[in-house]
């Protein structure tokens, strides 16, 4: 047997690992609540490894606890491919999301054992550390240390709402590795990933090309007020910083309905107070809010309305504003001769595929910051994600595995030139 134009993954035996990863975090029926660095993480990293063991390749855990999984190649010393993603979730998550995409790797990787064909580069399985950011934010942290946007140190002292750090999490757990967190030199990577949008689904598509980002820009703000009895203290009198922060939330709403006619999204995703109890103004709020647009310009004017809703609502509740992080992210990020390269994959398998901007963040966008870096998309029916009515059939998902598996090779094989 050997590597041919006609070869295809294993779909029954991607599936199988799909179910099994869907026994681990169970929460609401359907779904998983597989928070990073939590018990059930660690559970469902320790079959991952246990799989990439038995699939013969060798596995390294860096300093912040992404897992890499290397083939060998005929020549090692060249900079390896990279298919990766993640496998943690939302508190309310999806079987699918991110996890697709790791186990969409794991599936390249033995179909290539079956064949017993030795790629010219090695292959390097990734997953990434704290994707979702749904317990430590903010999200994507360990790919991010890996391009250099974060330090280690940095990462690792986040705290999440029970002020529990995510060094210590990652102690307790057993993942936190020697490999250096920063990266190598890396030849390309791809991510295949679901939809998490409706459009795939809605015009029965195979697969979406995913050709770049919406530009997107987000914030962390911490209001700062004072506490005072809800009673006797006058109204000109208060600073109350859960107000403050309640107000910037609906300011940023109507920054997205402002723009909603031409696909603009604003998103109030949080708002925590303290003391947040009855009969008392909280002293302090932390909210996280984002703005995205397909038009990197009108992204960046909803950016700077938000920012400013910021300021404002904290003088209207007596408050002060403080930035505690702000991220960009999006655009015309992915490299165009992978683009070019699934393209003409999904051409030549005869998929109905089409091109599509990716509306959420993902790993791949730090990654294109390193390397040149391409995503591939499958159908999720309705476009349903964080939330565990989440779904993709075998058949929603063969497509993108299949072109997956022939791209990758495709740059694997890929002549070294001196």
């Amino acid at each position: 047997m050997t590597f041919t134009a006609d070869s295809r993954m294993n779909l029954d035996r991607f599936w199988d690992t799909i179910e099994q990863s869907g026994e681990i975090g169970v929460r609401r029926p359907g779904g998983l609540s597989r928070l990073t660095l939590s018990d059930a993480d660690r559970e469902m990293r320790n079959l991952f490894v246990s799989w990439c063991e038995e699939a013969r390749l060798t596995v390294e855990v860096d300093e912040l606890g992404s897992i890499f999984a290397r083939r060998e190649g005929q020549r090692d010393d060249l900079p390896p491919v990279m298919i990766g993603s993640h496998l943690d979730t939302q508190v309310n998550g999806g079987r699918f999301d991110g996890i697709a995409g790791v186990l969409a790797g794991l599936e390249v990787v033995r179909t290539l054992n079956d064949l017993g064909h030795v790629t010219q580069r090695p292959l390097v399985l990734v997953n990434w550390t704290n994707e979702e950011g749904a317990r430590f934010s903010p999200p994507m942290v360990a790919s991010g240390a890996f391009v250099g946007k974060y330090e280690p140190d940095w990462v690792r002292n986040l705290v999440d709402d029970e002020g529990i750090r995510f060094g210590d999490e990652l102690e307790r757990i057993g993942y936190r590795g020697t490999r250096a967190a920063r990266g190598g030199q890396v030849d390309a990577y791809f991510e295949l990933h679901i939809e998490q949008g409706p459009i795939l689904d809605a015009e029965r598509r195979a697969v979406g090309i995913v050709t770049g980002g919406y530009p997107s820009h987000g914030m962390r703000i911490r209001f700062e007020g004072e506490t005072a009895h809800t009673g006797p203290t006058p109204m000109n009198l208060r600073h109350n910083a859960l107000i403050a922060g309640a107000r910037w939330l609906t300011a940023v709403d109507d920054i997205g309905w402002d723009f909603a006619v031409h696909d603009g999204k604003a998103t109030g995703s949080r708002l925590t107070a303290w003391p947040n109890k009855p009969g008392i103004l909280s002293e302090t709020a932390e909210c996280v809010a984002d703005v995205r647009h397909p038009d990197p310009v009108t992204a960046g004017v909803m950016a700077e309305r938000m920012r400013r809703a910021a300021f404002a609502a904290a003088a209207i509740a007596g408050c002060t504003a403080v930035v505690e992080d702000e991220w960009t992210w999006g655009g015309a990020i992915f490299d165009q001769s992978l683009i070019n390269l699934i393209r003409s994959e999904a051409i030549r398998q005869n998929y109905n595929w089409r091109d599509i901007q990716s509306q959420a963040g993902h790993d791949a966008y730090h990654m294109a910051m390193h390397c040149p870096t391409a995503m591939i998309f499958t159908p999720c029916r309705g476009g349903i994600t964080h939330n565990n009515e989440e779904y993709c059939s075998l058949e929603d998902l063969e497509a993108g595995l299949n072109i997956l598996l022939h791209c990758a090779v495709s740059r694997l094989d890929r002549p070294y030139i001196t």
